[in-house]
């Protein structure tokens, strides 16, 4: 299959590993973090970890908007269940990330509460149809890949007056998440994780480009490289990390070209510029506040924003005691660090967000047997 075959070929990936094991400087180590948990998961499935020089390192970072998503917006949405009375409508990672209290939107739901699945915001968009006489309350989430979907959801509820329909905006953005993780550390007792480059994110790229991550580079002098999902688009955007640090370069490369362009998609960017805008600040698990780092409804659309239409309190909480997860996603921990993991934490028991989602680091720890002794496998 055209781009698929060709990037997962074993005898590529051997001829690649050897090129990156010739360019590395074994005086040197070089520590590269993987923003988004599509590359984690194909770092583990594939074995590239394996492939890679000793003193070539990948570092694990926020991975998804379900992992980074604070357990008070949970909290918010059971509340607007079991105190409002609406229809909940949510993709299928939210149902079982824990919210305060070992509480879920999965446990609600078997103890009454109307919270439906949806592959898509056409569903949830349905579901208001059927129920005219309910409130029905699309739980939003995702990077900048899933936003113009929900401002197409708005869009269209406007247009056929859909009065029982509103978004529960948690869209969050990878730049000012990058940003916050190359800042110093807000107190000296905080950890913080030596980094040298970015793998970037492909998806959301897709939808921005390349340029945004430009400002980001020129400041804090660390490059990026976009990296597809594929074995040997990781590995070669590892190789390209490597070039740019032997060479004193710091660029923005682009790797996934197939996909990827400097200036995005500029139709998906002016949709989701008429619907929705920037909030001042935002809660991210593991990086707490990060400011201008989410969206919000704009007031034009505000009778399809939930946080108008009903009241929702600012909630602060806490991780299960124990749960390494904020740590994880700042890249500080690896899941095997976390005294929970493999124990009292599984994905059928799960005690924090990294477990839960599909793209979580726990998740690809734990799917791939990768963190049990012996077990570890070279993909070529």
């Amino acid at each position: 299959m055209k781009y698929i075959d060709e990037f997962r070929s074993k005898e590529l990936a051997r001829t690649l590993a050897d090129a990156i094991a010739r360019e590395a400087d074994t005086d040197r180590e070089y520590r590269l973090m993987e923003f988004c948990g599509g590359h984690t998961h194909a770092i583990f499935r594939y074995g590239v970890q394996e492939l890679m020089p000793p003193n070539v390192k990948f570092i694990h970072g926020p991975g998804c908007p379900v992992c980074v998503l604070p357990i008070g917006r949970i909290d918010n949405a059971i509340e607007l269940v079991q105190q409002h009375d609406v229809i909940l409508c949510t993709y299928g990672d939210m149902m079982r990330v824990p919210a305060s209290g070992r509480n879920s939107l999965l446990k609600v739901k078997a103890a009454g509460g109307d919270v439906r699945m949806v592959w898509s915001t056409r569903d949830a968009l349905k579901v208001a149809r059927d129920n005219p006489h309910r409130q029905v309350v699309f739980f939003a989430i995702g990077f900048e890949t899933t936003t113009p979907p929900t401002a197409v959801a708005i869009e269209q509820a406007a247009e056929e007056k859909l009065a029982n329909f509103s978004v529960f905006c948690n869209h969050v953005l990878t730049p000012a998440a990058i940003r916050k993780i190359l800042e110093p550390a807000e107190t000296p007792e905080a950890e913080q994780v030596a980094i040298d480059g970015f793998l970037g994110p492909s998806h959301v790229s897709a939808i921005i480009g390349t340029r945004p991550y430009e400002p980001l580079v020129e400041k804090y002098r660390k490059p990026v490289v976009i990296a597809g999902f594929e074995p040997l688009d990781v590995m070669q955007s590892a190789r390209m990390l490597i070039r740019q640090l032997n060479q004193g370069r710091v660029e923005v490369e682009n790797e996934y070209t197939r996909v990827v362009t400097r200036e995005g998609n500029r139709k998906a960017q002016a949709l989701v510029a008429r619907v929705l805008e920037l909030r001042r600040d935002f809660e991210w698990r593991g990086l707490g506040m990060v400011p201008s780092s989410a969206l919000q409804i704009r007031s034009g659309w505000s009778e399809f924003d939930a946080e108008q239409r009903f009241p929702v309190p600012e909630i602060t909480a806490s991780d299960v005691r124990g749960c390494e997860c904020p740590q994880i996603l700042r890249g500080v921990k690896k899941p095997t660090d976390c005294k929970l993991f493999g124990a009292v934490c599984t994905p059928e028991n799960p005690m924090g967000s990294c477990m839960v989602s599909s793209e979580g680091a726990c998740a690809a720890y734990w799917s791939y047997g990768r963190f049990r002794d012996g077990s570890q496998e070279t993909a070529a």
